[in-house]
């Protein structure tokens, strides 16, 4: 293996004395060598296996030369659009394109393609015609079968069509791209690649598919929404690599994609092994001169320490991507990384997270899962626990203890997010205490999402009631410590079945807990996720049932501007919000009123005014506010 980075151009192939490479990847993002970022798990764990392996990194896309740097590769091209959706990364919920992108040098925008994956995979067929392409990574992995875009408001079809790519590897690839490599490198041709777990594939039919759930054809998706809730949800139940099927989409009477179960989540001996890679853990040199790379800030200092979650949030893909199975490192795994960044000449005496997606998930949920995988028609949180999870702390409480007696560790924090509701119910408080004492710096952040408890139940999240018993031992808990700490709760405004009625409950809970959010998290319709469905479809995939979605950007700018009511610029917007839901009793001087009229309102400076004046200038404040907007 290299004791360096992988090449990224022909000096860098004969310095190393390479004449050709087995596998060029095409990535999106710039090169950053570090095992938080996709692309460099899967060339590293290329490289174990024997293979040669150079980046490209945010080719040109108006230039097709651009993606002939490294010559051709001997067994095939590799893509990704990045460690995120490129569209996500370029746009806001809003659709107003963003202005930085933290995985480019210098966080300049623009150095990569809308649907990047598509735009790469079509140039590099402009030169190669029979070439391999194989794509992965989340942008390819939420595409895999029919899907909703929300940038073009229609339902796409499979990306392995649209980009011509010739498989598609979902979820995380380690074992399915050395299987892959290894079927290519003993002469199998990329069409015959079939049998991959974890893979996607086109098929002319159905003859020699077996052991498969067909799901609606694509003109059927077309038709009719419902066809399309109920597509997804078989989809979305079988996303477990040892319950679930084998999937077919039909295009036509010659063309299918067929979707092979998930490949098997890693043992710890496997994740360690990964983990353990000649990772230069930084962004490549030539980026220095740009002032490096923003997003390696964020994870140099971190430990991935599990993936996968079982929360089953609705807004998440979580569960089609890394899936529902938690897999873990080995403590010695964990604390061999450490022991790197401790001794980094920029280290300050902080890690700042040990966790995945969700931190405190050590284990799987149950011991079914370890042979029969996850139940497909029940949640192990949702709406209650599951009587046979597993709630234990033990095994990360430990892990936090060792981390935390390091040489040069000041403070060992938790940024990737603690599951309330899985730590509300341990019984053993132990780790919550050292929680609150050792690894909250003032302010503990979680993901209530919203408290009205018919938006909670589509959003896949536990009824309100559990969230105040959070905070109300939180805080005990903190009282007994001596300790003035705080949480603060991440929350999503216009998910599926939030009415005007719901935004409104949040905004007073809001104003009686005394708390003002700096940042708000309007729902984003990304692929393959349940809510997403319940936007495009206005059903719910679980039940079939019809469910109220705000699609409107106006009605949207509103739910979102009466979570953060204080805020001056929102003024017009949350007035015209109490209107639309005839809730104008919340705009006065009482403690229980939202805001305050107008400076110029005469009837309210005078607290005594009668109610008939009251009613003329609520009158006057909205046909002021419907001027504005109609202006």
């Amino acid at each position: 293996m290299s004791k360096g980075f992988l090449p990224i151009s022909k000096d860098d192939m004969n310095r190393m004395k390479i004449d050709q490479l087995d596998f060029v990847y095409v990535i999106g993002d710039a090169y950053v060598d570090h095992p938080s970022f996709g692309h460099a798990i899967i060339s590293r764990v290329l490289e174990a296996n024997g293979y040669k392996i150079g980046i490209i990194a945010q080719p040109d896309w108006k230039d097709k030369n651009s993606i002939n740097v490294l010559g051709e590769p001997r067994l095939g091209f590799l893509v990704m659009a990045g460690n995120m959706d490129s569209m996500v990364n370029h746009y806001y919920v809003s659709k107003k394109r963003r202005t930085n992108d933290a995985f480019t040098p210098g966080g300049i925008m623009g150095k990569r393609p809308d649907h990047a994956t598509l735009v790469y995979c079509n140039l590099i067929r402009q030169i190669y015609k029979n070439k391999p392409i194989i794509v992965g990574g989340i942008e390819a992995s939420l595409r895999r079968l029919a899907h909703y875009d929300y940038w073009s408001n229609s339902l796409k079809r499979s990306l392995l069509l649209d980009s011509g790519a010739d498989l598609l590897l979902y979820g995380m690839g380690e074992r399915s791209i050395v299987e892959t490599a290894d079927a290519l490198n003993s002469g199998i041709d990329i069409k015959d690649i079939t049998f991959i777990e974890g893979s996607v594939y086109k098929a002319k039919s159905k003859d020699s598919v077996y052991d498969a759930i067909e799901l609606p054809d694509y003109q059927a998706l077309l038709k009719d929404k419902a066809n399309y809730a109920r597509s997804f949800y078989i989809q979305y139940t079988n996303t477990d690599p040892f319950s679930g099927k084998r999937l077919v989409e039909k295009y036509n009477d010659n063309l299918y994609i067929i979707q092979n179960p998930a490949s098997k989540p890693l043992s710890s001996q496997d994740m360690d092994r990964v983990y353990s890679l000649p990772y230069m853990r930084t962004y490549h040199p030539s980026y220095e001169k740009f002032g490096g790379v923003p997003a390696i800030e964020e994870v140099k200092f971190s430990v991935v320490s599990n993936r996968g979650c079982f929360g089953g949030c609705s807004f998440c893909a979580l569960t089609f991507h890394q899936g529902r199975m938690i897999q873990v490192r080995s403590h010695e795994s964990i604390l061999a990384e450490a022991n790197q960044m401790i001794w980094d000449k920029d280290f300050k005496g902080y890690i700042h997270d040990v966790g995945g997606p969700t931190a405190n998930f050590r284990h799987m949920a149950c011991d079914k899962q370890q042979t029969k995988g996850v139940c497909t028609n029940k949640q192990c949180l949702f709406p209650k626990p599951c009587n046979n999870l597993k709630i234990d702390h033990k095994d990360y409480l430990a892990l936090l203890r060792k981390l935390r007696e390091l040489p040069n560790v000041k403070k060992v924090f938790i940024r990737s997010g603690i599951r309330f509701d899985y730590l509300i119910h341990d019984k053993d408080e132990e780790f919550f205490h050292e929680l609150c004492e050792h690894h909250v710096s003032g302010q503990l952040k979680v993901a209530p999402e919203h408290i009205a408890d018919a938006v909670l139940s589509r959003m896949g999240k536990p009824e309100n009631s559990v969230y105040e018993k959070f905070l109300d031992k939180f805080k005990q808990m903190n009282m007994e410590l001596g300790k003035k700490q705080f949480v603060v709760p991440y929350l999503m405004s216009s998910h599926p079945g939030s009415t005007m009625k719901e935004a409104i409950r949040l905004a007073e809970y809001l104003r009686d807990l005394g708390y003002m959010p700096e940042q708000v998290q309007d729902f984003y319709p990304t692929p393959s996720t349940i809510s997403t469905c319940m936007y495009y479809t206005g059903l719910d995939p679980r039940t079939m049932e019809e469910v109220y979605v705000p699609t409107n950007p106006h009605e949207k700018a509103m739910q979102r501007a009466l979570i953060q009511y204080r805020n001056p610029k929102n003024y017009d917007l949350v007035v015209e919000a109490l209107s639309v839901a005839h809730r104008m009793d919340l705009i006065g001087f009482d403690k229980k009123c939202l805001i305050r009229p107008r400076k110029g309102d005469k009837a309210y400076q005078n607290p005594n005014a009668n109610s008939k004046d009251k009613k003329l200038v609520k009158k006057k404040t909205i046909r002021n506010v419907h001027k504005k907007k109609t202006k």
